[in-house]
């Protein structure tokens, strides 16, 4: 019976370590959860916020499309929020010259020829476009799911002030999107996303910069999307805000 007590003695200060080191990261993973429930809520006040804010402003946006780094396609619009909060756009460029000149036969063909190639990416353009629509500007309820689901860590960025958020299975299995967010400011500053259109292997990255208008309201300044395999690529660039 001694001997049993002694053992007993013996292991307890391991065993009382073991107790103390389980109770240390309890603790810590709850803070730690507390803390990224935290800034989830923020950056989803922050994201209603500006969409309210942004009602009531129009903008200019400048779209370029490129195909193989050649550009293919620039195009102007002024930009509001409609009722529904999806952006509603009117065409500041000129309608394009249908007039016929010397060339005849030949210029309409070339014209034919032009128009074709540009069909083939117009659409793909637009699946991009849309798919781009889903991720930016992050939405609260996929935000809370992602959170709920455990598929959001969360470490620090490149300044003190700023703390990244990596959230997988946003939008589609696998998919990747690290937000960038000012923890003193409470706004969002980049957003990096990793997706995919139909298949895995047709690649799409998105790059999402932020600034900050005269009254606070955050806003997009510029989205590069990036289709990987077909080489097309789409620069977005938000400028000229005015108030409604």
């Amino acid at each position: 019976m001694t001997n049993e007590v002694l053992r007993a003695f013996r292991s307890m200060p391991l065993l009382l370590f073991v107790i103390a080191v389980r109770v240390l990261l309890n603790r810590t993973v709850r803070a730690q959860n507390q803390e990224l429930q935290q800034h989830v809520t923020e950056i989803k006040q922050a994201a209603a916020k500006n969409k309210q804010a942004l009602a009531q402003y129009t903008w200019v946006e400048q779209v370029n499309i490129s195909l193989k780094g050649e550009q293919k396609k620039q195009e102007h619009f002024q930009v509001r929020l409609g009722p529904d909060g999806k952006p509603q756009k009117t065409s500041l460029d000129p309608p394009p010259d249908t007039s016929s000149d010397n060339g005849g036969r030949k210029h309409r063909l070339k014209e034919h020829v032009v128009e074709k190639k540009t069909e083939e990416y117009k659409e793909y353009a637009e699946q991009m476009k849309a798919l781009a629509q889903q991720y930016v500007p992050p939405d609260k309820e996929q935000l809370q799911q992602a959170y709920e689901g455990g598929n959001i860590t969360m470490g620090p960025a490149g300044a003190s002030n700023e703390l990244q958020l990596v959230i997988k299975n946003y939008i589609k299995p696998q998919d990747s999107m690290t937000l960038v967010f000012d923890k003193t400011q409470k706004e969002l500053l980049r957003i990096q996303i990793a997706s995919y259109m139909d298949d895995p292997k047709d690649a799409m990255n998105l790059t999402v910069q932020f600034s900050r208008l005269p009254d606070g309201t955050n806003h997009v300044s510029n989205l590069v999307i990036d289709g990987v395999s077909k080489q097309l690529n789409i620069g977005t660039q938000n400028s000229n805000y005015q108030h409604l």
